[in-house]
């Protein structure tokens, strides 16, 4: 279960404040248009998130996410993978996102990561000095395959993304491919979450040993999949302490 409709990021444990806010369109190197959210924080430079959604793509929690992360002192863009086969505009909640999951391709969203990296390092999206990638469930898969898609990133954070085994996008298993990665990880799963087994958030800690890749597993015991939702008053807690994780792995230790 992604998240619903209705479902809002937690809020941060530490607000700075953004300047701006917008809806913009990138376009990647094939010539793709792509809805993007990009949110600027108060203070020039320092660290950027690409935020990259579940499998429903674009919709407004990744959109608040971006605005709560610029609050918390992050530059930050949510972007849109779904583009090429679902069109750039708006979609409703009866979207059905099965036909453009299972058409995702690795080399079209490293060229679109790449694209949403260049508008975080611009001027007008903060100049981030230093980029990461975070992503939530098949967003969260994505996230640790671009730990080794050549972008330089300062590293990758995956919510409850699958690291082993098969998946409908057909998109590689993460732990298969750690020799490849350059980037620190962060990951984040929850307990009580039935589509990852502890057994494989274990193997997949000891595969980035193995391939000497820094990297800090964390699961919350009792914390479902898509836990990281405001509305989720029961899993508040572990919401909060993942955003200490992922701001302490950014540089920017919460208050």
């Amino acid at each position: 279960m992604c998240h619903s409709t209705d479902a809002r990021p937690p809020l941060p444990p530490i607000s700075g404040g953004s300047i701006d806010a917008r809806d913009l369109t990138l376009t990647s190197a094939d010539g793709t248009a792509f809805a993007a959210h990009l949110a600027v924080a108060e203070t020039k430079g320092g660290a950027g998130m690409v935020v990259v959604p579940d499998v429903r793509g674009l919709q407004p929690f990744y959109e608040d996410l971006a605005d709560r992360l610029a609050d918390a002192g992050i530059h930050a863009i949510a972007i849109d993978l779904y583009s090429r086969t679902a069109g750039s505009g708006r979609r409703g909640a009866d979207f059905d996102p099965g036909p453009h999951v299972v058409a995702l391709q690795p080399d079209q969203i490293a060229a679109d990561v790449a694209v949403a990296i260049d508008a975080l390092e611009a001027s007008d999206g903060g100049g981030a000095e230093r980029c990461y990638l975070m992503g939530f469930c098949v967003g969260g898969r994505i996230a640790f395959l671009q730990a080794g898609a050549g972008h330089g990133l300062a590293g990758v954070i995956g919510f409850y993304g699958p690291p082993a085994g098969s998946h409908r996008s057909g998109l590689p298993a993460p732990i298969d491919e750690v020799r490849s990665f350059t980037s620190p990880v962060l990951g984040l799963f929850g307990g009580a979450d039935p589509g990852i087994p502890a057994e494989s958030i274990e193997a997949f800690d000891e595969a980035l040993r193995g391939a000497g890749i820094e990297h800090r597993l964390v699961t919350y015991p009792d914390a479902p999949h898509s836990f990281f939702d405001r509305s989720a008053a029961e899993h508040a807690d572990a919401a909060d302490a993942a955003w200490r994780e992922l701001l302490g792995f950014v540089g920017m230790p919460a208050q």
